[in-house]
């Protein structure tokens, strides 16, 4: 039927390499592609190799979605699976166009921020509950990068040595390789010097700034799941995560008065379009926490 590891592998490196996306972007299109070649393997009864997948049709790509809907894909994943696909086919037949056709519709969400009485209570919360005072430390400061600069979880984690010593400012790789120059709050900065001050491990320029109980790079799971039960113990909303936090950064500035240029490049957005949902946000919510300061500030 069909060998899907040469071709999706050279995908894979393709997007790596050439399109500078994350390791999870990464993985999740190459899942695709061996999703569709195996597909059409079983749909066709034939070998699938270039030449074949520039025959794809448009029927061909409806009745892979119709399985994949049927195995309980949402709109939204729905959407993001036929991306996958679109792309896929263009490199495996060259740079040449993909069938069309038109994805499920799917409603634009609206972040939902956190008022900054919750994220402070979030971020000491999990700092209370963890294991050591390096731990306690490590997890307030990454969850107020997440909030009091805006950094995506990722991001946070990925952190070396090479910040040190900390200034005004500090410089952030995010997605697609993408460097920005994100502004220190004097909290984030003192957070940040409390976990260098307490931490047992060495802090190398070159290696993670934060680390795990055992010395190893600091997962993000590690934070999600803190997170998780903090808002249980909390008793906040399911919404409270992570990501809330810097969606909640994003909403609080733009109450104040940032505008969506300053805005994108503080978040590192690629697109403009990516950074004007944060104005759909509700404006009674928005006079709320604009009232409150940011972090301990």
């Amino acid at each position: 039927m069909a060998n899907s590891e040469p071709l999706a592998q050279a995908y894979a490196d393709h997007l790596r390499r050439d399109r500078r996306r994350s390791v999870h972007t990464v993985r999740a299109y190459r899942a695709t592609a061996d999703r569709l070649i195996a597909f059409l393997g079983e749909h066709w009864g034939s070998q699938v190799d270039p030449a074949a997948l520039a025959r794809v049709s448009t029927a061909d790509l409806r009745a892979f979605l119709a399985l994949r809907r049927g195995e309980g894909l949402t709109n939204a994943s729905a959407a993001r699976e036929l991306s996958a696909v679109r792309g896929f086919l263009k490199f495996a037949s060259a740079g040449g166009v993909a069938p069309t056709l038109k994805g499920p519709r799917v409603k634009k969400g609206v972040p939902r921020p956190i008022s900054p009485y919750e994220a402070v209570a979030l971020a000491g919360d999990v700092a209370d509950s963890a294991a050591e005072p390096w731990i306690a430390a490590r997890d307030w400061a990454v969850l107020l990068l997440l909030y009091g600069a805006g950094l995506r979880i990722g991001e946070a984690v990925g952190l070396t040595g090479a910040i040190l010593p900390l200034g005004e400012a500090m410089s952030v790789t995010g997605k697609r390789e993408k460097t920005r120059i994100v502004p220190l709050l004097p909290p984030v900065r003192a957070g940040i010097e409390d976990y260098v001050r307490l931490t047992p491990w060495p802090i190398e320029r070159t290696q993670p700034l934060f680390r795990g109980a055992k010395g190893g790079p600091l997962s993000p799971a590690i934070i999600r799941r803190a997170v998780q039960a903090a808002r249980s113990r909390l008793g906040l909303s399911e919404r409270t995560t992570p990501h809330a936090l810097r969606h909640s950064f994003a909403t609080h500035l733009l109450g104040r008065g940032a505008d969506l240029r300053s805005l994108q490049e503080l978040l590192g957005h690629a697109s403009l379009s990516s950074t004007q949902i944060y104005t759909q946000v509700d404006a009674a919510h928005l006079l709320d926490v604009y009232r409150n300061a940011h972090p301990r500030a």
